[in-house]
């Protein structure tokens, strides 16, 4: 009997690898057992191509490599990653946390195409990943919403202090802006949680934020036994 996939997802600088961590804790000390993902795998060779990209190395501008070819990179990544490290797990019935999946995909990569072209590509990814390359579907996603000032703010601050300036997604902010749209997009599109870290003008704290995404961890386990 297959185990349950549960995913955070987030443009970044949304705070999603901060609850990441409180949310491992927080099961971790309830005893919870369940193996941790976190995609990309940059110290894995699968990720080469990812790490060439990012890099610059096919063009300074996120849009200089098409949002499918980009997709193939992460989906392949994912799938060794799948047959290598945690399927055997998934497959008996065990638990994983993912930060980032699919779902980061859908609102990077598909920034990059026209409004009316999001549906296709949501479905394409769908039938590409799912069916065509066998990875599981997550019994939940949690999309962390942020506003771009918040998630830039976030993102200058991690950077301070270190020699890195940001890979060409981070130093583009009008890429950023397409990312955070079409991140709420594919929410919508696939039935996401969508849980806000801005509320009535007001930037929630970490711990609100936490509690919100323990309450839906914790439901849907729950809830599917």
């Amino acid at each position: 009997m297959p185990g349950k996939l549960i995913v955070l997802e987030g443009i970044d600088g949304s705070g999603k690898s901060t609850q990441y961590a409180l949310l491992c804790k927080r099961l971790e000390s309830e005893g919870l057992s369940f193996q941790k993902l976190v995609f990309p795998r940059y110290e894995n060779d699968s990720s080469a191509l990812i790490r060439m990209y990012l890099n610059g190395e096919f063009g300074s501008n996120p849009n200089d490599v098409n949002a499918f070819a980009a997709s193939a990179f992460y989906a392949a990544d994912r799938y060794a990653s799948y047959q290598t490290d945690w399927g055997e797990w998934y497959r008996n019935g065990g638990l994983v946390l993912c930060d980032r999946y699919t779902t980061s995909n859908a609102c990077h990569q598909g920034s990059k195409l026209a409004p009316g072209a999001l549906d296709d590509y949501f479905a394409w990814l769908e039938d590409f990943e799912y069916r065509r390359m066998e990875l599981p579907r997550p019994h939940l996603v949690i999309y962390l919403n942020t506003e771009l000032e918040v998630s830039l703010a976030q993102l200058q601050h991690r950077q301070q202090g270190t020699q890195t300036q940001g890979d060409i997604h981070e130093k583009d902010v009008d890429y950023m802006r397409r990312t955070l749209l079409t991140g709420r997009k594919a929410a919508a599109y696939y039935g996401w949680t969508r849980i806000d870290s801005v509320q009535n003008g007001s930037l929630r704290s970490v711990e609100a934020i936490h509690e919100d995404i323990y309450a839906a961890v914790k439901g849907r386990l729950n809830e599917d036994g």
